[in-house]
This record gives structure tokens, C-alpha cells and sequence, in this order.
């Protein structure tokens, strides 16, 4: 599997150092607006490899995307501290306006992995500009989210986070949706697995987990002035799934046909993921009340992208 990143910042080195670690991947290529930095970030994770995987990280022009099976598109603005994730959705376009047909250019046959924010915006618009089906275009979408989520429920629980299943929907950003509703432990309702353990979701419980999943990426960004491990993980296990087929249930965000009475909106939801991409996507078992913010949530990102002309 050879996976590209275009975008050697704070993400995309990192992706590529979560791929080395994991062994993800057979070829690494970092490519940059700036080629130094590229080089030098292909650099340093190739000297993370003799303790990792055989993995080859070098970086390159994007010519040296021909043949990938995989894009990472990482090569979006940063976040400033005090920013929202939307706050740079024109100049993110921009960027993508003149990366993604370079993409299609050199590697017509790769599945796209977006991690750009606005994520969400951003996947609908490479999507729009590839000229690729909605199931090839891969955001990344909710997945930290959702992992956020279940180390607050595996802290509060006392239970692996493992065998917890509850996911975040909808964008990426202010208005996701916390699915409670939905929440597993073990197969059990999460509720009923809180109470016989002796630590209920109280509604304090319950509003101090949706802030700190909520707040998390502004909580790293005012801490250090960006975020990158979490993303990278994020990206290293879609790459995974495609790689190995593995058919996995992971909260993607992907154009979709129809959500919360909106149509051709690009959101996260429970998906299939394999070597085709998103190879099915679940309807939501959520309360009344979560269907109304997914829709809300919908509708914010549905408006954002016809902002730019999508």
C-alpha cells in the first residue's frame, strides 16, 4: 500500500510518522509547498523506521504521487488559537482548488483521505472537484471525536474504552452531535451499565463529557498552537481499513445523498469502510432530540458549503 501526504505540517508529518509506527504502509511520500520541508520531515520520520516498520518515507514533487493508492490531503491553514474550524473555510478552498486536480492529475486511481479543516466542507468540495464518487473521497471526519468520547466514558466507567461503542455525529467541529442515546458498553445500554455500576450519567456527568469532547481541540490549540497526534492516529486507521479491507464501522464523513431531510450534504455518520472506500452507510439509532441537532448540524455544514459555491 503507498500512501501520499500532501501537506507536510504539523499534521501531515505526523500522519506519516503514526503510518511508520504502524506499519500502514509500503512507500511514504511527503509532499509540500515547501520542499525543504517535506524533505525534512521524510527525514526525520525515516530515522523513526529501524524501531518501527519497513516502511520507505521520502518526499518528493507531486508527480511522485503517480501510482498511490492513497492521498492524505493535509495541506490546509492552521487553526489559530481562539479560531473555529470554519473560520478558514475560504482560504482552505483555495488551497484545494488548485491541489486536488494536481492529485487527480498524477494519481487518478487513489482513494482521497481529507484532513483539512473544515473537514467536513472540505471533503464535499474535493469530492465536487475530483470529480470522484462520494464513496472514494474519505473525510476524516468525527473519528477522533468519537474516540474522545469513549476515553471520557472509559475514565468515567472505569471500563476499557475498548468495549465501549458510542460515537460523535455530524461535523466536525461546534455543532457534532454526542449520540447517548445509542451508547454501548458491552452490548448493554450505557445507562443501565452506568447505574449497576455505581456511577450514573447525571446530567452534571453528562454536560462535563459533551464540553470536554466538544472543547478538545481548542483546549490542545491553546495549549500548543496546534493539534497533531490525535489526527495523525485518526488518518493512520482509515489507511488501515482500506488497506487491509477490513470492512470496519468508523465515523467517516462522506457526501451523502440524503441526512436529517437535507440533501447531498458531506457529515460524519457510522460507515463501512474497506478497499473501495465507504462501502455503506448507517442510518443513526438516535433519540428525537439528537435527530434534531444532527439536522441542525447538517444544515450548518450544508450552508457553509454553498458559501463557496458547492
Amino acid at each position: 500500500m503507498k500512501v501520499g501526504i500532501v501537506g507536510a505540517g504539523h499534521v501531515g508529518a505526523t500522519a506519516a510518522y503514526a503510518l511508520a509506527l504502524r506499519g500502514s504502509a509500503t512507500d511514504v511520500v511527503l509532499v509540500d509547498v515547501s520542499p525543504d520541508r517535506a524533505a525534512a520531515q521524510a527525514m526525520d520520520v525515516a530515522h523513526a523506521v529501524p524501531v518501527a516498520q519497513p516502511v520507505r518515507v521520502t518526499s518528493g514533487p507531486m508527480s511522485a504521487l503517480a501510482g498511490f493508492d492513497i492521498v492524505v490531503l493535509a495541506c490546509g491553514p492552521s487553526i489559530e488559537p481562539g479560531q473555529t474550524r470554519m473560520a478558514i473555510l475560504e482560504k482552505s478552498a483555495r488551497i484545494f482548488d488548485s491541489v486536488v486536480p494536481e492529485v487527480v492529475r498524477y494519481a487518478p486511481g487513489a482513494l482521497l483521505v481529507v484532513a483539512s479543516n473544515p473537514v467536513d466542507v472540505m471533503t464535499h468540495v474535493t469530492a465536487a472537484i475530483a470529480g470522484l464518487p462520494a464513496e472514494r473521497v474519505i473525510g476524516t471526519g468525527t473519528i477522533l471525536d468519537t474516540l474522545r468520547f469513549r476515553a471520557q466514558l472509559s475514565a468515567h466507567l472505569g471500563i476499557a474504552a475498548t468495549s465501549i461503542q458510542a460515537d460523535v455525529l455530524g461535523e466536525h467541529g461546534d455543532s457534532e452531535v454526542l449520540a447517548w442515546s445509542s451508547a454501548r458498553v458491552g452490548g448493554m445500554p450505557l445507562l443501565a451499565v452506568a447505574e449497576q455500576l455505581g456511577r450514573p450519567i447525571t446530567p452534571a456527568v453528562r454536560a462535563r463529557i459533551d464540553e470536554d469532547v466538544r472543547r478538545a481541540g481548542y483546549r490542545i490549540l491553546e495549549g500548543k498552537g496546534f493539534t497533531s497526534f490525535g489526527i495523525g492516529a485518526a488518518i493512520a486507521r482509515v489507511v488501515d481499513a482500506v488497506r487491509d479491507d477490513e470492512r470496519a464501522v468508523l465515523t467517516v464523513s462522506a457526501r451523502t445523498p440524503k441526512v436529517a431531510g437535507l440533501r447531498d450534504v458531506a457529515l460524519s455518520l457510522p460507515r463501512v469502510v474497506g478497499r473501495a472506500g465507504v462501502l455503506h452507510t448507517f442510518e443513526p439509532d438516535v433519540d428525537t432530540a439528537e435527530t434534531d441537532a444532527l439536522a441542525k448540524s447538517a444544515a450548518i455544514i450544508r450552508d457553509a458549503t454553498t458559501s463557496i459555491g458547492y
